[in-house]
């Protein structure tokens, strides 16, 4: 008698699985935009990421649908990076490197729906704030000042948080993040990732 093979879409939620149940007690460290060491495991990071993946699901997050970063790379935008493709969406960092006028041009043509900031970043999307039309602005908190009116804290409302995702029905060609270039030669253009290469790329 032959067996068979299973076979599985090449997607990330068996990477994120994985990474929270076999390596729960490995530690992350990353800096946060102070410089500063921040130190937890994967068992945390899970915690934390599917928290903020329930509360994108909550907002009325769609499969497909873009949630932009504007983000220093620190352990809350790798928690973005897991919540938001797991349960259907497209991670879409913004560079905080470009020009004001090209952050409004590159979320208006992507259609980003919400946006993850970090509070140090505010005074960049105050610059473009108005040309924009995010649903809903999550702020991370590093300064210790308050949010601003009309953007919601990050910690809070993971504290918040059911925990208690739906993961998607992926296929493993279904976009999973996406970046815009520089825009050197002409307007900047989209490129998407799709979640089989981005797991090829992990393996």
């Amino acid at each position: 008698m032959k067996g068979t093979m299973m076979q599985s879409p090449l997607t990330l939620v068996p990477l994120f699985e994985r990474a929270g149940k076999l390596f729960s007690n490995v530690e992350i460290a990353s800096r946060r935009p102070d410089n500063s060491t921040h130190r937890y495991t994967y068992g945390d990071m899970h915690r934390r990421a599917r928290a903020l993946a329930a509360i994108l699901q909550d907002s009325g997050m769609r499969p497909g649908d873009r949630v932009a970063t504007l983000m220093w790379n620190h352990y809350a935008h790798l928690e973005a990076y897991c919540a938001i493709p797991v349960v259907g969406g497209v991670l879409h960092t913004l560079n905080l490197r470009l020009h004001p006028d090209e952050l409004a041009y590159i979320a208006n043509d992507a259609e980003d729906r919400f946006l993850i900031v970090d509070d140090v970043l505010l005074p960049l999307f105050e610059k473009f704030k108005a040309r924009v039309n995010f649903e809903r602005v999550i702020v991370v908190p590093f300064s210790g000042q308050p949010v601003p009116p009309g953007c919601e804290d990050y910690e809070l409302l993971l504290q918040q948080s059911t925990c208690n995702p739906k993961y998607a029905c992926l296929d493993e060609n279904d976009a999973a993040g996406m970046c815009y270039t520089s825009g050197t030669t002409g307007k900047p253009k989209g490129v998407v990732y799709s979640h089989r290469a981005i797991a090829l790329h992990s393996y």
